[in-house]
């Protein structure tokens, strides 16, 4: 008899984990993704929109092959703030540490490496449009590096201790909160890309711990050559089997802005349906987003948490107005995360 029970109670304990399914549309129950987050009205939006979206009875059904979710990189699931974001640290490391390039690199890709070290060391404000004035210093900075080369020297920085925390390095900075949503949409039959103003190269090789496949990821992009090429066009030459695809300095976009939308256009091919940021950099995405035929919706992440990473409160509580004002949803770091990077990393004073 006892050996009849056995199974008997081994089916009953698998109906009983299955309830953790929501019954009215067979999807998953986001109790069991959600473990880091309070309760919050983003997380609730969340939660309601995916319910309504994937159920088969819901008029706001949407089919699996339309479920895109587009995700800011720096800021809205990776840490910008030890002291900046990666792709600058990186920069300054690169033309005035690093021995090997240090002397020989141009003047421009220097003063731009210095402006990034004065904005984090003296608080001096970066120049205009800093933005192209980076891209432009990181595509020549990198410029006869193999891809290989390049994933290699991105992975070797970001295995440094990141600055202004203990515990942690850059390759590890991710909020945790904001991981638990990627496995909670795809769960639920959604497909999410990295749409990122960073180096596309660079978000390839910080994402990749997370399983996020390089065909997911979208970013500033410089033009590429053959190993061999010389100065013959791509369309002109044909490549060896033994030959390597090197960076030029040869800057082709900038992802910001509406640049994000062309890319996702171009690239992914339809409107996403969820979109994430955190800066104005993300605004026209989140737009183009809320323009779709489909139900859908934009979160922006705010830095309001002053005491477990460096952020400036005033800031960010301003900017959480102005997204509500735009119909974005808002996630506070203060209010909305138990945990930004997880146990054991602790905020401290930055170095220099």
């Amino acid at each position: 008899m006892k050996k009849f029970l056995l199974p008997l109670l081994v089916v009953f304990v698998g109906m009983l984990s299955g309830c953790s399914k929501d019954d009215s549309n067979d999807t998953p129950s986001a109790k069991e993704y959600f473990t880091l987050w309070n309760s919050c009205e983003a997380l609730t939006a969340l939660q309601d929109y995916v319910q309504d979206v994937t159920n088969p009875k819901s008029p706001n059904f949407i089919k699996e092959e339309d479920r895109i979710a587009t995700f800011d990189m720096d800021g809205t699931f990776v840490g910008e703030l030890y002291p900046t974001y990666f792709e600058y640290n990186l920069l300054e490391y690169r033309a005035l540490e690093d021995e090997t390039y240090k002397n020989i690199a141009p003047d421009d890709v220097k003063e731009a490496a210095q402006d990034i070290r004065d904005f984090v060391r003296n608080g001096k404000p970066l120049p205009s449009h800093f933005d192209m004035k980076h891209a432009q210093a990181a595509a020549k900075a990198y410029a006869g590096m193999t891809l290989a080369q390049f994933d290699d020297y991105v992975k070797w920085y970001a295995a440094k201790q990141a600055n202004g925390f203990r515990g942690m390095t850059y390759g590890q900075g991710f909020f945790q909160p904001m991981l638990q949503v990627f496995r909670y949409l795809e769960a639920n039959g959604f497909t999410y890309y990295v749409v990122s103003g960073s180096d596309r190269f660079i978000c390839r090789a910080l994402v990749e711990p997370l399983g996020i496949k390089p065909n997911r990821v979208i970013g500033m992009d410089v033009k590429l050559r053959s190993s061999s090429q010389g100065t013959e066009a791509g369309v002109n030459y044909t490549m060896g089997k033994e030959e390597d695809l090197i960076r030029t300095d040869e800057l082709i976009i900038k992802n910001l802005k509406t640049n994000k939308v062309f890319q996702i256009s171009q690239e992914i091919g339809k409107v996403p349906v969820l979109s994430f940021g955190n800066s104005g950099g993300d605004c026209s995405m989140h737009n183009y987003c809320l323009s779709n035929k489909y139900k859908s919706a934009a979160f922006m992440l705010i830095a309001d948490d002053d005491a477990r990473d460096h952020a400036n409160r005033e800031k960010a509580l301003s900017l959480g107005a102005q997204w509500r004002e735009a119909g974005y949803h808002v996630i506070s770091m203060k209010d909305d995360f138990k945990t930004i990077y997880g146990d054991g990393v602790e905020k401290v004073d930055f170095t220099f």
